[in-house]
């Protein structure tokens, strides 16, 4: 990347922060609208997982879902939206960069969260109200296990895929072709969907949706045939999804996205400044 490419980041942050502060409302659908890009790209996501589900080649649904859900990012670049995943490298390196303070930063970083959330938790009632595509049988087949997982996994799992996610958002901000955008944000967030890395904001769909889907026979059925006990059924509420799975992996996206993309290329620009000086 050349200085030029670098400091649109630190431009960007700076445009994040001045807009939230002259039109909150404005910043706030932008926010919200992310959160619906990241429910319809997970709700392709799961249907091509689920329609496999019972191939020969289940693994195929995995793959396949993997690249489709790339469609969220895809969505926010190129129609526009505030991820909070993706303002974590864009606000940390104009922070390191002092274009805005730390607490401009931590401003977009709530504001986008919360956005985020409403977004995901409107699109999420309405699928689960809807009742499309065997809605309880699919969710009751992994739901447990995204509670189970331990809060160290759970970290590092979203450290990881946060350095996936910025990574493509990088290219989405740096790359001027449509086409060369599209290709390196599909390979950059399909990669961390198929390897089974948690990103925060997919969570705040994934947990609302399975949590509200909890009921009848057949979650119940298909939730045991996963391997299920009725106590972890019972267990699975609101405030364990919370403290097991979203505050740990929200953290580690922050880290991430701040600490392995944000600050490396910062000291890269820092220092190349250095040298032409």
């Amino acid at each position: 990347m050349n200085q030029e490419d670098v400091q649109k980041l630190s431009n960007a942050a700076n445009a994040k922060i001045t807009l939230l502060k002259n039109d909150f409302f404005k910043y706030f659908m932008r926010a919200i609208m992310a959160g619906f890009f990241i429910v319809v790209a997970m709700i392709f996501s799961n249907v091509v997982g689920n329609v496999f589900s019972g191939a020969e080649e289940p693994a195929w649904g995995k793959f396949l879902g993997a690249l489709v859900f790339s469609i969220a990012v895809l969505l926010i670049s190129l129609v526009g939206g505030e991820l909070f995943t993706g303002n974590n490298l864009v606000m940390a390196f104009g922070a390191f960069d002092k274009k805005i303070s730390w607490g401009d930063a931590a401003k977009v970083w709530v504001v986008s969260y919360i956005g985020n959330f409403v977004g995901c938790l409107i699109l999420s009632l309405i699928f689960v109200w809807a009742g499309a595509s065997g809605t309880a049988d699919y969710f009751a087949g992994f739901i447990g296990n995204k509670l189970a997982i331990p809060a160290g996994q759970m970290f590092f799992r979203a450290v990881l895929c946060n350095f996936f996610v910025c990574l493509g958002v990088l290219c989405g901000i740096k790359l001027k072709s449509e086409a060369a955008k599209f290709l390196m944000i599909v390979m950059c967030i399909s990669g961390f969907v198929v390897s089974g890395f948690e990103h925060c904001v997919a969570n705040m769909y994934y947990i609302p949706a399975g949590l509200l889907a909890k009921h009848g026979e057949a979650y119940y059925n298909a939730a045991i045939m996963a391997g299920m006990t009725p106590d972890q059924l019972n267990s699975m509420t609101v405030g364990k999804f919370f403290l097991n799975n979203l505050l740990p992996v929200t953290l580690g996206n922050i880290v991430g996205g701040v600490v392995f993309v944000a600050l490396p290329l910062y000291l890269i620009y820092r220092n190349k400044n250095k040298a032409e000086a």
